[in-house]
Parts: C-alpha cells; sequence; structure tokens
C-alpha cells in the first residue's frame, strides 16, 4: 500500500485548470462555468479553462473517447505550470481509461484533483496506487457555478471560499469542518483515521478492478459516502458488498453524505429509510455513523481530502480534519 502523497500547497497566482474528465459541458450551462471560474478566481488563483470543456466536444454521454480524456489529464499532470485540475462536472466515463493514467507523472509531481461524483472513482482509484491525496469536493460547473449559489448565501460562500483557500494553501490543520446545518447522529461515538470514500456505487464499481483499494487500506479509516438516485435497496445490497469484501470490520468511523433522490422502501405495511439499511448492514459494529454532513450531491461540499486523518465524532456531531492535505514545496 504505497503511503500517503501530499500535493504541494498552492501559491497566490498559481494556475488552476478546468477539466472535463467525464461529463461534457451542456449547452447552456456556459454561464455556470463562467461563475465557478469567478470562485476559483475568488481563492486567489488564475484559471484556465481546457479544450474539453466545450459544449462542440462530446461522445456519447462524455466530453470525448477514453484516450482523448486521458490525453487531456495526463498532458495537466506532466505540465509543470499546472498546480492544481478541477472537474467542471461528473458523468459516467471516468472508469473507462483509469489504465491510461500516467501513475509516475503523478507521483513526480502530486496535484490536487479536485471533484466529487464520477470524479470520486478517480480519487479512489489514485490514492490506492499511488497514495494522491486527491480532493473530493465541489465541481466548477454544477459547484462552484451553482450549488454555492442555489444552496447557500454569500455567508456561506465566504466561509466556504475561506475554508477551500486553507485546505489547498496550508500545510497546517484545516481543524473542525463547518456545518451548515446540524449534522445527525446515527450512531454515537468518536473515532479517528485517514479519510476514505466518495459515491457509494463508485466504490463498489472499483472493487471489481485492479485499482481497487488494498484491504488493509481501510484499517481505522473513516469511511465517507454519499448516493443520489438509487432506492434503499441498492444501498443495502451495496452496504453489503463492503460487509463481505471485509470493509465494515476494519473501519474506525462512517460519515454519511447529504442523499439525493434516494428513495425509502414501503411495502406491505413497512417503511425502510437510508438510515435503517445502514444500522441495519452495520449491526453490532462498534462503528460511530455521523450522517447528513454537507457533501453530495444536493449540497455545496465541504472538502474531504483522502488520506488525511480525520476526527468523527458522532455525539457532538463534529468532523475534523487532524492534517494538512497539502505540503510545502
Amino acid at each position: 500500500m504505497p503511503a500517503t502523497l501530499r500535493p504541494r500547497a498552492l501559491r497566490p497566482g498559481d494556475l488552476v485548470v478546468v477539466t472535463a474528465p467525464s461529463g461534457q459541458l451542456e449547452p447552456g450551462e456556459e454561464p455556470l462555468l463562467a461563475r465557478g471560474v469567478a470562485m476559483l478566481e475568488r481563492m486567489g488563483f488564475r484559471v484556465r479553462v481546457s479544450p474539453l470543456v466545450d459544449p462542440a466536444r462530446t461522445r456519447w454521454w462524455a466530453s470525448g473517447t477514453p484516450a482523448e480524456q486521458a490525453d487531456e489529464l495526463n498532458g495537466l499532470l506532466r505540465d509543470p505550470e499546472v498546480r492544481a485540475i478541477v472537474a467542471h462536472t461528473g458523468g459516467q466515463t471516468t472508469i473507462g481509461y483509469l489504465d491510461l493514467i500516467d501513475l509516475d507523472a503523478i507521483r513526480a509531481d502530486p496535484k490536487p484533483l479536485i471533484g466529487y461524483s464520477d470524479i470520486s472513482l478517480l480519487h479512489m482509484a489514485l490514492h490506492s496506487r499511488t497514495g494522491l491525496v486527491g480532493l473530493h469536493a465541489d465541481l466548477a460547473t454544477h459547484g462552484f457555478g451553482s450549488d454555492w449559489y442555489t444552496l447557500g448565501d454569500e455567508a456561506r460562500r465566504s466561509e466556504l471560499v475561506d475554508l477551500y483557500t486553507r485546505v489547498l494553501t496550508k500545510a497546517e490543520a484545516p481543524g473542525a469542518l463547518p456545518a451548515r446545518e446540524v449534522w445527525e447522529t446515527w450512531r454515537p461515538g468518536r473515532a479517528e483515521g485517514p479519510l476514505f470514500g466518495g459515491l457509494l456505487n463508485r466504490l463498489i464499481l472499483l472493487q471489481a478492478t485492479p485499482f481497487a483499494p488494498a484491504p488493509e487500506l481501510f484499517d481505522g479509516a473513516v469511511l465517507f459516502w454519499e448516493e443520489l438516485q438509487r432506492p434503499v435497496s441498492r444501498v443495502w445490497n451495496d452496504l453489503h458488498t463492503l460487509r463481505l469484501s471485509g470493509v465494515l470490520d476494519r473501519i474506525a468511523g462512517m460519515v454519511v453524505g447529504v442523499p439525493t433522490e434516494v428513495e425509502p422502501h414501503e411495502g406491505g405495511g413497512q417503511r425502510a429509510e437510508l438510515r435503517d439499511v445502514v444500522l441495519d448492514v452495520l449491526g453490532r459494529r462498534d462503528v460511530p455513523v455521523l450522517a447528513q454532513v454537507d457533501f453530495g450531491h444536493h449540497s455545496p461540499n465541504l472538502p474531504l481530502p483522502l488520506g488525511v486523518r480525520a476526527e468523527v465524532d458522532a455525539d457532538r456531531r463534529t468532523l475534523t480534519l487532524l492534517e494538512p492535505a497539502v505540503t510545502e514545496g
């Protein structure tokens, strides 16, 4: 299992590139993209938008073929001027080019890769193979340019700008993450361990590939996950996959994000919510569970760096980053 590989801390004026490692830019989304770019500039960075972020560039449900997407990502990984890579959106395609990514370029010059949804597959796979601390965090178009406005206010935006800037530029522990609303205790307790996770169905998808995380990666880990557009019966199945693979016996804590269109089960006079299925699969395992935390597909995302030690305190309903996500270069 590789050692944790932290990117170099960004500096004011560093170049950040918005790219399309999965889905394409849809016609009419240009204003959202522009607003997302402006938010990154507000954090103090220079921003360039890559050629694949273009409504004219499309292939089926993607911004390009797997080879085209890998070529662009590899070019950014190898370019010493580029200091961070931000996905403009998620999608359905990163599984198609995992085997084409230049892992040696990541090891030689690790950079923050920022995004969630399908991008979390990249985070988990690259962390598994190289130790890279990827940032499960907002997307340029549908996060910085959309959710930060439709689901937040200026006070929250300012709070998030400050948080993201500190996480990306300061080689110091960010501390407690700011909750927008009170989070939920689904199982009490407190635990510390390295963060690992992302979109639940992508973690399950990854398990069948050579990029699957080694079992020992989960030893003492704080597993975080979110889900969308799935009935709770599918979540129950996916969590049982983690149980059968031994993951749930290894983790120290669990953090559940804000679900989006995760439908409860109703039938035969019975109802099962997401909380019910999580606790059902965990059984008697002594794992604290903190839920409704600000990350997922319907929430301005708090940045969650994979591989960084965190404390989850389900009693106090807090999540604290105990280590920096970046290192001084």
